[in-house]
């Protein structure tokens, strides 16, 4: 089914009107397709088949409780950053023994409330994170169950700012290191080696990226399995790429079916992290246009809705499809520059837009769904947007809209 498009001229999220959600709760506005997070799940899970796996939402895509709700009441497991992402975990209903744990700077605090909240694994990505990990969990008198990020040197093809994969980049030890440290933490005490990860980058549009860093991590399973060291599972990270304009992803079964390909032969659980993959296409942004105005060389649709609302544009120079909620109404095409309220010159949703809109119009941003509300600020302070989920014909807000109070609410005067 199509969780997003046109009914008579006017755009629904799965059976209700988004005009009507963008009069009613205001703009900005995420609204989120329920029906699609379910089945987009549903999609990964059942493309593993009988293979022993778990399938790990990357919460960093987007954190809203509801929303890992929805994952949790699948089975889904969870890839979290940060200790509040586990806490965001637990409090939606996610089970902590399915949480695995990445991330190059996990603290002292984080490392403990993990511990003691029982996760998955620790995806550790250096030797001094290993080394604290072992003091910690020694006096904790616990075991640390662990896995290494291998940075398999592996060029993904995108963006600098979310290619992950390479010499250059902050994640992860190469694999000659991850050798020497998987044989240093065999020995280190309160440390249970558990299996070994890699994660390459995100919005992948090709299956040889991920091929080819499986093909270098499996080199060094098969060395570390001659010295005794062996593994219950292989994490292979998330990154596959979604349509945002003309993109040619392969679709969920392709990739695992090339996952499972190279791993069949190893008697391992397979985990994989998606989270663009899983929620970018389930949620899109709503705008209005507070003004239109004419330049000498471009023409400006300005809206409420700023980069401190949907950054991916101004810092990955994303390109997001931005469409007229309503296409009854009776305007002239132009071409425009979709531009929010901010004071920076790079606050834009999109440049060079074909659009029929008059002020008080509204528009919608796809693809919003990842990285979206995620990744929004206060900056100028505006207050945060809220977020709907729309369920068949039924609507929950899911996170209020912030208020000026809300702005300062924790600040004092001196």
């Amino acid at each position: 089914m199509e969780y997003f498009d046109y009914i008579g001229g006017s755009f629904v999220a799965e059976k209700v009107k988004v005009e009507d959600l963008a009069k009613q709760y205001g703009t900005p506005l995420y609204v989120y397709s329920r029906t699609c997070l379910e089945d987009t799940f549903k999609a990964f899970d059942s493309s593993f088949g009988d293979t022993p796996h778990l399938v790990c939402y990357a919460v960093k895509a987007n954190s809203n409780i509801a929303v890992l709700n929805v994952m949790a009441k699948l089975g889904a497991g969870f890839d979290i950053v940060s200790g509040g992402e586990l806490a965001r975990v637990i409090k939606a209903g996610g089970d902590p023994a399915k949480v695995v744990y990445s991330g190059v700077a996990k603290s002292k605090d984080e490392i403990i409330y993990a511990l003691e909240k029982g996760i998955k694994c620790f995806n550790v990505e250096s030797e001094a994170e290993m080394q604290r990990i072992s003091e910690i969990a020694t006096s904790l008198k616990k075991e640390a169950p662990v896995s290494i990020r291998v940075n398999p040197d592996v060029d993904a093809g995108t963006h600098p700012y979310i290619s992950t994969g390479l010499k250059k980049n902050k994640f992860g030890v190469t694999i000659d290191k991850a050798y020497d440290l998987y044989l240093a933490a065999s020995k280190m005490p309160g440390i249970a080696i558990k299996g070994i990860d890699c994660h390459i980058g995100s919005q992948l549009t090709t299956i040889t990226p991920f091929t080819d860093a499986i093909d270098r991590v499996l080199c060094l399973v098969d060395r570390l399995e001659k010295v005794g060291i062996n593994f219950s599972h292989i994490d292979v990270g998330g990154g596959l790429g979604v349509v945002y304009d003309d993109e040619t992803p392969p679709s969920i079964k392709e990739y695992v079916e090339a996952i499972k390909d190279k791993l069949v032969h190893k008697k391992l659980t397979i985990i994989c992290e998606p989270g663009r993959a899983m929620v970018a296409n389930a949620g899109v942004l709503v705008a209005k246009c507070e003004y239109l105005k004419e330049g000498e060389i471009s023409n400006f649709c300005i809206v409420d809705t700023a980069m401190n609302d949907l950054i991916r544009p101004s810092l990955y120079e994303a390109w997001m499809k931005i469409e007229e909620v309503n296409k009854n109404l009776d305007r002239p095409q132009k071409e425009y520059d979709v531009v929010g309220p901010i004071c920076e010159t790079g606050d834009f949703l999109g440049k060079g837009r074909k659009l029929k809109v008059a002020s008080g119009d509204y528009l919608v941003v796809r693809g919003a769904g990842a990285y979206g509300f995620a990744m929004s600020s206060n900056y100028n302070s505006r207050p945060r947007a809220a977020e709907i989920l729309v369920s068949a014909d039924k609507t929950y807000v899911i996170r209020a809209r912030e208020t000026i109070d809300d702005l300062y609410a924790l600040e004092t005067l001196v």
